[in-house]
């Protein structure tokens, strides 16, 4: 799998992704409304995870859910990582 360079990375942040690009890193943050909110969430995403063999770094509190995107065994940012967030995107 191909490590995308940044520009192309900023590009597909900048066709409407909810991401921020942090080094060789895609980061999102999301507020619920509770701690059963960020739960069920990260639940979410984790039943895409796996479905895709993918897995965010995920750090939860009370309301805040922040995913960390990137392929270590890549070293870097692949399509795997753009596809995935687009899906996570989708997500109510």
């Amino acid at each position: 799998m191909e490590v995308l360079d940044h520009r192309t990375v900023d590009a597909a942040l900048a066709d409407g992704m909810v991401w921020e690009r942090h080094g060789d890193e895609l980061v999102k943050t999301r507020r619920g409304r509770d701690f059963a909110d960020a739960l069920a969430y990260v639940n979410a995403v984790g039943a895409l995870a796996e479905e895709m063999d993918h897995h965010p770094d995920i750090d939860i509190r009370w309301n805040t859910v922040t995913l960390r995107l990137t392929t270590h065994s890549e070293g870097g940012l692949t399509r795997l990582d753009l596809d995935l967030a687009g899906r996570i995107d989708a997500l109510p």
